[in-house]
């Protein structure tokens, strides 16, 4: 290859590489693993406290070992308002990361051998020596501002404080750009409010759930499960609007099949039909909205008549399912969902949800969306961190500016040399993301990929991204280490404890180590100026009234509300934090940018003639790409399989379980070809795919080559103008029943 970074398979390292390393890591004085960390429950199990990583629910469990130490099963903690007690598939699997043997074992450094890049194992010194040199070279010659973080997992925070203590807050989660970004900006905009995670959605004593695009029983967000299965047996009503016949709609009043695309119009004309019909919270709607008249006058257009062209909805059913909302009103929830970047129009798509949820009076009310409270707590002291002279906003002067976190694609695209910029990116620090699968247009990421002078991965598995990497830095699993206290927010406020079940294995450590040292050899030791990350958690535990003995015994604690104010008070007078001071209809923030302050419906490109429109999901049992390994969950579900609906099949001569390769619209062709499932389960113009799937790396012996992947086939992006986010739902396939020729060639 003539690239300066190839991808290099883990597997191609020495045997010493696969061999168990001696533990350096310095534990607290004293500590045995066989008993101080083992406390007995009632039952006289040994069991230690954790919360889940396998998903951003962060569920409070109880990790059970048996009399020697060794690690046997998770399950959930019953005082933890995430889980009640309760784990999903996922979380009751994560024992999988600890005993999965093609885990990251040694630090590696790429290195060149006889005109090959290969990677070879370092010490910890030696890694860490590496990066640290390199980031003090980038700072000197370009600034620390040309240095970015993307990260997901709970260990980020603490390279987040190390790049803000070298000078550089450009810190990315995927999450934002490229899931939840606009649903937070449009609510933003409307109620001066986060949506939150975990979502501030009242299920447990909602009347009507309706969700559009959101796969609750797939996703297996757990709370919000739970509370929807009860609400289902009080009699709710459940709303599901999907092409696909989901989980979710098994479980609901009303399937909507809904044209792929349209959900906007759809949406615009239930907002249509309560204000018409006067379904609408008038004495909320009068007291607490901005810009009622003008979005009365807006949406006179949008009919059921209207939208049956567009949706392929009847009206009826329109007509039916915006009465029921009425009807459950305000114990209703439109729900905003999660992954929401679809089609480019995403943020006001987001509004609209937001505006139904405001006339049908839900917001701030029982059954609808409550006021969540987080737990605070102090920083441990350190020195003022500089301020940096440039941010990811230098990149894009007058864009964006409504997004109200760093945009992961933002940063991949300034790391791409433009002499329209002051600073190009020079450095990623990865924790936790496989950016290769994360991101959209692979072709544009490996390209950015292509011009860094250093890209460090810190990872639990070789995933794709580690390939790319110039050092890679193994971390050790969740039920390995501490970390910071989970703080996030709920109906009263909670913090939960994770604490090491075992010793690390192999020559593997946590991200707070790894942080500290590194800060350590760049000179910024004063920003980490606890001794062990116990010290720094029980110095915070006190300063709240508990300390780290008490936390390690309860794992979860509670603490009182502040103030009454989970919903509102009968006709309280309350100001938003938006420019009006109140729910704003007609967005001032949207108007000031340039952009429609009332969402309006634009169609959408359609597939190619013999294309389908990609749909992709989740599954019960799996997290994006990061379990598709676990040797736990891999045997609930080891591949996916892509949704074909009858007529399509005929059309194509497809069978159930027949191997194809996907081809998009742009002429990429899936690396490994997909079983197909012919059902009518999926509209006849769209096919769906479980995310996650198609792995190329070998070092995954258990996901290589299972399935196909849905990143590698989202080569066109449908760029979100309000905050950047990545709408990929515009991608189109079809499909090959041959092996492609370049499939012959090795790579």
């Amino acid at each position: 290859m003539a690239n300066r970074r190839e991808f290099i398979k883990i597997s191609s390292i020495g045997a010493g590489g696969l061999a168990l390393a001696a533990n350096t890591f310095s534990w607290s004085k004293g500590m045995s693993f066989a008993d101080d960390l083992l406390s007995p429950d009632k039952k006289g199990a040994l069991r230690t406290p954790t919360y889940c990583e396998l998903c951003f629910w962060k569920c409070a469990g109880w990790v059970y070992k048996d009399e020697r130490g060794e690690i046997k099963k998770i399950t959930g903690n019953d005082d933890d308002p995430h889980c009640n007690g309760r784990f999903c598939p996922r979380g009751t699997g994560g024992v999988g990361m600890y005993h999965d043997k093609d885990r990251l074992k040694k630090p590696l450094i790429r290195a060149e051998e006889r005109g090959k890049q290969i990677f070879r194992e370092a010490s910890w010194d030696e890694a860490l020596d590496y990066i640290a040199e390199k980031l003090g070279k980038i700072a000197r010659e370009h600034g620390p501002e040309c240095v970015a973080l993307f990260t997901h997992g709970s260990g980020g925070k603490f390279f987040g404080d190390l790049m803000k203590a070298y000078g550089s807050t450009n810190i990315a989660a995927p999450s934002f750009a490229q899931c939840r970004g606009p649903r937070e900006v449009g609510f933003l905009a409307t109620f001066g409010e986060l949506v939150l995670s975990p979502e501030r959605t009242d299920i447990r004593d909602t009347k009507c759930l309706v969700l559009i695009g959101s796969h609750l029983g797939e996703n297996m967000h757990n709370g919000q499960v739970q509370e929807m299965s009860d609400a289902i047996d009080k009699g709710a009503t459940i709303i599901t609007v999907d092409p696909r016949f989901s989980i979710a709609a098994s479980k609901s009043k009303y399937w909507m099949p809904i044209k792929p695309a349209t959900d906007l119009a759809l949406l615009l004309t239930w907002i249509n039909l309560i204000i018409e019909n006067e379904w609408y919270d008038k004495d909320y709607v009068e007291k607490y909205t901005y810009g009622f008249d003008v979005l009365k006058e807006r949406v006179k257009p949008y009919t059921p008549q209207w939208a049956y062209g567009i949706t392929g909805l009847k009206p009826e059913m329109i007509y039916d399912t915006a009465k029921a909302m009425h009807d459950a009103s305000p114990a209703v929830i439109v729900h905003p969902g999660r992954h929401v970047t679809w089609y480019g129009d995403d943020t006001q798509r987001s509004r609209a949800v937001a505006i139904l949820n405001a006339l049908l009076g839900s917001w701030g009310r029982r059954g609808g969306f409550y006021y969540p409270e987080k737990a605070s707590l102090p920083d441990y002291p350190h020195p003022p961190y500089p301020k940096p002279k440039r941010t990811w906003r230098d990149a894009f002067p007058g864009k964006f500016n409504l997004a109200n976190e760093v945009l992961s694609t933002g940063i991949c695209d300034a790391s791409i040399p433009n002499t329209a910029r002051d600073c190009t990116f020079k450095a990623w620090l990865v924790y936790g993301t496989n950016l290769i699968k994360t991101l959209p247009e692979r072709k544009k990421t490996l390209e950015a990929i292509q011009n860094l002078e250093l890209l460090v991965a810190i990872d639990t598995m070789p995933m794709e991204i580690t390939g790319y990497a110039d050092v890679i830095l193994p971390e050790c699993t969740y039920l390995e280490r501490y970390d910071m206290l989970r703080t996030n927010p709920h109906r009263e406020p909670n913090i939960a404890l994770r604490m090491p079940a075992a010793k690390p294995k192999y020559d593997t450590k946590p991200a707070w180590w790894m942080a500290k040292k590194l800060a350590d050899k760049m000179g910024l030791g004063d920003y980490f100026a606890w001794n062990d990350i116990e010290e720094l958690l029980d110095w915070q535990l006190k300063k709240i009234g508990s300390s780290l003995d008490e936390m390690k015994r309860i794992g979860v604690k509670k603490f009182p509300r502040q103030y009454d104010d989970l919903y509102f008070w009968p006709d309280q007078d309350f100001i938003f934090n938006t420019n009006s001071g109140k729910i704003e209809l007609y967005s001032t923030d949207l108007e000031k940018e340039g952009f429609d302050p009332i969402p309006k419906y634009t169609p959408h490109p359609e597939p190619p003639e013999g294309y389908y429109r990609l749909i992709y999901g989740r599954a019960p049992m799996h997290t994006f790409s990061r379990t598709i390994n676990n040797p736990n969950l891999v045997d609930l579900m080891d591949e996916n399989t892509v949704w074909v609906n009858p007529k399509v099949a005929k059309i194509w001569y497809l069978e159930n379980g027949q191997e194809v390769y996907l081809q998009n619209q742009d002429g990429v062709i899936s690396k490994f070809p997909i079983k197909v499932r012919v059902t009518e389960r999926i509209r006849w113009d769209s096919v769906y795919m479980v995310h996650g799937f198609g792995h190329s790396n070998k070092k995954l012996s258990r996901a290589y080559g299972k399935g196909g992947s849905d990143s590698e086939l989202i080569s066109k992006v449908m760029l979100d103008p309000v905050m950047g986010g990545t709408g990929m739902r515009g991608n189109f396939v079809t499909f090959l029943t041959e092996k492609p020729v370049e499939e012959e060639v090795a790579s």
